[in-house]
């Protein structure tokens, strides 16, 4: 359903929310069968229209490698919606909770019923348009609930190809798709759902919680952030270079994971940057400009905010080192490629390090030791992810204790995310909540607190009036 105009998107939002909101009270709790069945169709929709998917965000992008399209958003969303149908018996049964003394040794019980929120939201960003959709889905189908979800309007294609097939996979009651600008944004985070997930920048992130507070509506954010690499003396220097450059150009730095920036000695840098270039010229041994695999930025505001960070780090002293082995013009393309682009001796004053990056450029500060860099990173707002290169398990365990951060990848950037028994998730600035696997459908789910009394009447001596032996059992809790 396409909405343009925000009265409007109140209108239907609020009219479909009224449908699915009736249709579950009607229809009560769904069987673990048609939790089932409604995971299967999301996985035949990916399946089924993977070459469409990939035609649709290749011309949202300008550029973007079907390859890594059909890897990062669809196998990615299938991988997820499977190990949902895979576990959703087992994730549904009650969970049986030991009471307080005596209660347990006299027949009363206690469990954990996790009972379907009702309808949640999905407003998910323009960067992994499936990921960030399907993923949450996944987890809010298994809990049982019904779904709204909002796609970004920075692809149009995707966006308009994802509601008209979810139209035809699912009835309106159970999962609906509305899209629209930032106004109908704005409309849909308002909207008086039971759960809503939103990702994307903080400061939105923040519009749409005080947005959601009106009708308090528990929110799931997931907001990103500046994501800090520290290398620490102990690192393959080499394979520390490769694989955050991996990180780097996944999606041509455009995820909330990327790392951001880099910690590191600067009598290391000038190795980084020959280990870094060797890593890019290996992944695209026959350039960047024209290859298939490298994607492009969004649009040409993000490439130009990305030109004015390079300058003002210029300006600034920074040493700008582009990773271009084989030196190719990008000034004429088709596209708004940008090659991954580090930027050495990088300092606070520069808006690069100030604002969360969202492309392929990579400031490297100085750093010159570990606990340097512990205390850096906790002297800024706490990230959505945290990369330590190393292999001194004393300066990864300092790390990892005093540091604080949604996730964490050891030796190697972004594969935290990838993990279905992992939660994933932000906190503080970075987000809040926790989907992926148990913990998403533990995220979308009421755990309702279930005590059932036994039948004799044993602990009426609980009630007035108080005697003997209600002093007895106080004596037994007031004490050291």
């Amino acid at each position: 359903m396409t909405q343009n105009d925000p009265h409007s998107a109140v209108f239907a939002g609020v009219a479909l929310l009224d449908a699915q909101r009736a249709a579950q009270n009607h229809e009560g709790t769904p069987s673990a069968r048609l939790r089932m069945d409604r995971l299967s169709r999301a996985i035949d929709l990916l399946v089924t229209h993977k070459s469409d998917y990939q035609q649709a965000l290749s011309a949202d992008f300008g550029h973007r490698s079907p390859d890594f399209t059909a890897f990062a958003d669809v196998a990615t969303s299938i991988n997820a919606l499977r190990h949902a149908r895979k576990h959703v018996k087992s994730w549904m049964r009650p969970s049986r909770r030991a009471l307080e003394f005596p209660l347990g040794l006299t027949g009363a019980s206690g469990r954990i019923e996790y009972q379907p929120k009702g309808v949640v939201g999905i407003m998910a960003p323009w960067n992994f348009p499936l990921n960030l959709m399907f993923v949450p889905l996944a987890g809010a189908l298994a809990a049982g609930n019904r779904v709204l979800m909002k796609p970004s309007e920075f692809t149009p294609a995707t966006s308009a190809l994802t509601a008209r097939l979810i139209a035809q996979s699912f009835a309106p009651q159970e999962v609906s798709v509305i899209t629209g600008d930032v106004a109908t944004g704005a409309a849909f985070s308002a909207l008086a759902l039971d759960h809503l997930v939103f990702t994307g920048s903080t400061a939105v992130g923040r519009h749409v919680m005080r947005a959601a507070a009106e009708n308090l509506v528990p929110v799931t954010l997931e907001l990103g952030g500046k994501s800090p690499v520290i290398i620490g003396a102990s690192a393959d220097l080499q394979m520390a270079a490769t694989r955050i450059m991996h990180g780097k150009i996944f999606n041509a730095g455009q995820i909330c994971i990327a790392p951001d920036y880099v910690l590191l000695s600067k009598d290391q840098q000038a190795k980084f940057a020959a280990a870094a270039e060797k890593a890019v010229d290996q992944m695209f041994p026959g350039g960047l400009r024209d290859n298939p695999d490298y994607t492009s930025i969004l649009n040409q505001a993000h490439y130009d905010r990305m030109q004015d960070y390079l300058r003002d780090a210029r300006d600034k002293g920074a040493n700008i080192i582009e990773l271009n082995p084989k030196s190719e013009d990008f000034a004429q393309q088709p596209h708004h490629k940008l090659p991954p682009t580090l930027i050495l001796g990088a300092t606070d004053d520069m808006a690069v390090m100030q604002q969360e990056i969202f492309g392929p450029l990579l400031p490297v500060r100085d750093c010159p030791d570990t606990a340097a860099a512990i205390q850096y990173v906790n002297a800024h707002p706490r990230p959505l992810a945290l990369y330590f290169f190393g292999r001194s398990r004393r300066e990864e365990y300092d790390v990892l204790s005093q540091t604080v951060s949604g996730g964490v990848t050891v030796n190697d950037t972004i594969m935290h995310i990838s993990q279905d028994n992992l939660p994933f998730g932000g906190v503080g600035p970075s987000g809040m909540g926790r989907y992926h696997g148990t913990d998403g459908f533990r995220e979308f789910s009421h755990q309702k607190a279930v005590f059932r009394q036994m039948q004799p009447d044993l602990l009426r001596f609980l009630r007035p009036p108080y005697g003997r032996a209600f002093r007895a059992y106080l004596k037994t809790l007031v004490k050291r």
